[in-house]
């Protein structure tokens, strides 16, 4: 609830909790949309942001151009189902992996939510950087700051008018459709979207249909859409409203040492009044001072009824969603921390100590006490942990080829009359990688054993499924059971590269 200045005044303050937030700062009470029109911020903050965002911006139209082993470094192609990360290849088969990976995902966005809010959005969040830092700083240079953005739009269509507004959706135009072609990158290749862009388009109408329609889409987004997907759109605004607690760090307003609001004077001067001894601000000393000489100049930490806030809203008018950060944490703040460069550029100017708006906890402003490892936050730290030994274990454990023995169905064991018991078996090779593997079968701990390959040689194709049929013959005096536990080797050259087990089958009882 937003803190009046006049506490005990409870009708007014019961007005205003039911009123200040009945609504988004981007919508009217018509339901009609509100353009923001946010002030270029500045302060060591917003450069701190700035310098990571290029540091991600490089990662991301860099990351299609790597390769590891003559593969891309990060690919995720939906459609053929193969993904790379890292140059670790994962296919379909690796789907339990993907399962665990988005668990760890989900915990680790809900523990670092919970312990520093929605810090992700404003400083990592692709939609937030390209916002902020690409397209809002385009508009900043061609249209000028915020009240020249304004009174642009509302200026009648003139050729200076055109030229800025064209220029500027040019551009805007231009960065969609390279956005597009990235994100196309990750899921292709960049090999593969070379070879769509050098041929003509005639021989790839799809993929050029849907470049144009991300590239639009992109350009809505950034253009158009704005702060609306983060106000109303993206989900983890509100997933962050029930993982927020009291002691949650986020961009907060210190409302103990603003509060009330109002300006600020350098001293005040006192009518002439009796000196006494409990005249500790005198300026001179109480032995000296008389009642008919003396004005009083009493310093304004002295008397002062208000608090640090001058009520300047800088801090509203430089928010990226035009909320004021004073009524509290709300869903739209995506903790950008313009406010905070804001506030403490002003705070500055007054001969006042800077972080009126800082990064900070309710328990933190109102009890000065900052307890960020709650009993919720160690439960989702060792929930946690525990995924991620899972997932590393996993990952330990996965071989690049997968081999699946099957006894065929409907066949029995046959006895070939030369002192081998033959069972017929179907085989699968995964190959999760971009190379292929031609392949043995052996069976280590029974001697004599012999692999009979029906068609051509085993080998496991590239990024491929491949299949095919082997009887195993087993000699007579080996098999001890009705119904043996095989354990076969797959070798490639010199190493084995895939333990797979079976059964087999003899007339031995």
């Amino acid at each position: 609830m937003k803190v009046m200045a006049d506490p005990m005044d409870k009708k007014e303050a019961i007005v205003e909790e039911d009123l200040f937030r009945d609504r988004i700062a981007t919508v009217d009470k018509s339901g009609k949309r509100i353009w923001i029109y946010p002030k270029k911020p500045k302060g060591p903050w917003y450069n701190k942001r700035k310098w990571l965002s290029y540091f991600l911006l490089i990662l991301l139209f860099g990351f299609p151009f790597l390769q590891w082993k003559g593969q891309p470094l990060m690919l995720f192609n939906v459609l053929d189902s193969e993904f790379i990360l890292f140059g670790f290849p994962f296919t379909t088969q690796d789907f339990h992996i993907f399962v665990i990976a988005m668990l760890i995902g989900m915990i680790f966005i809900a523990l670092f939510t919970v312990i520093y809010g929605r810090v992700f959005c404003g400083w990592i969040c692709p939609q937030t950087i390209f916002m902020e830092m690409v397209f809002r700083r385009i508009e900043y240079w061609i249209e000028g700051d915020a009240r020249a953005q304004k009174k642009l739009d509302q200026a009648p269509w003139t050729p200076d008018k055109v030229l800025k507004k064209g220029s500027k959706h040019l551009l805007f135009i231009l960065i969609s459709i390279l956005i597009a072609h990235t994100f196309l990158s990750y899921i292709i290749g960049i090999d593969k979207l070379w070879v769509l862009l050098s041929d003509p388009v005639s021989q790839h109408w799809s993929g050029f249909v849907a470049m144009i329609v991300f590239t639009i889409l992109f350009y809505g987004v950034f253009s158009i859409m704005r702060e609306q997907v983060c106000t109303t759109i993206c989900p983890y605004g509100r997933m962050q409203s029930v993982l927020l607690d009291k002691n949650s760090l986020a961009v907060s307003y210190d409302f103990v040492r603003g509060e009330p609001r109002g300006k600020k004077k350098r001293a005040q001067k006192l009518p002439k009044a009796p000196c006494t001894n409990a005249c500790e601000n005198c300026k001179t000393t109480s032995s000296s001072c008389s009642s008919d000489s003396v004005d009083h100049f009493i310093p304004l930490e002295t008397i002062q009824t208000i608090g640090d806030c001058v009520d300047c809203n800088l801090c509203v008018q430089v928010c990226p969603t035009g909320i004021d950060i004073r009524n509290g944490t709300q869903l739209e703040c995506v903790n950008c921390t313009a406010c905070m460069d804001a506030c403490d550029e002003v705070m500055i100017k007054i001969d006042r100590e800077p972080g009126l708006i800082r990064i900070d906890s309710y328990n933190g402003i109102k009890e000065g006490k900052k307890t960020i490892w709650t009993k919720r936050a160690w439960a989702y730290s060792v929930v946690l942990v525990l995924l991620i030994g899972l997932e590393s274990f996993m990952f330990a454990s996965r071989s690049e080829v997968e081999c699946l023995f099957l006894r065929t169905p409907g066949m029995s064991y046959q006895d070939r009359g030369d002192g081998y018991i033959g069972n017929l078996y179907n085989y699968q090779l995964i190959n999760k990688t971009r190379q292929d593997y031609p392949v043995q079968f052996t069976i280590e701990d029974i001697p004599g054993v012999r692999f009979e390959t029906i068609g051509a040689d085993p080998i496991a194709q590239d990024n491929k499924v491949s299949e095919g049929a082997v009887f195993i013959h087993i000699p007579k005096e080996q098999l001890n059971e009705r119904k043996m536990n095989l354990k076969i080797q797959v070798i490639s050259g010199d190493e084995v590269i895939e333990t797979t087990k079976t059964t087999f089958f003899s007339p031995i009882k």
